[in-house]
């Protein structure tokens, strides 16, 4: 079970092979075969996350990161 108002760290590396989501230390390394424009990967990595944590999409809320590969999300 996800724990409300948690942050979490998600690096993104856009147009890649696959898509994944991978816990590697204290960050969830998301992987999107979506290109990075008008926030097209963005979407499809906060629903990549929220499948992952198995909650809904909704409950992600973008903290930092809405452009850069480093994005930061909250959970509500």
């Amino acid at each position: 079970m996800a724990v409300v108002r948690a942050k979490f760290a998600a690096p993104v590396a856009p147009r890649s092979r696959r898509n994944a989501v991978e816990w590697r230390g204290a960050v969830f390394f998301v992987q999107t075969t979506t290109a990075p424009e008008d926030g097209r990967a963005t979407a499809a990595v906060a629903q990549a996350l929220a499948d992952g944590l198995g909650v809904a999409k909704s409950r992600l809320v973008l903290v930092r990161g809405a452009a850069p590969r480093d994005k930061v999300f909250r959970l509500t």
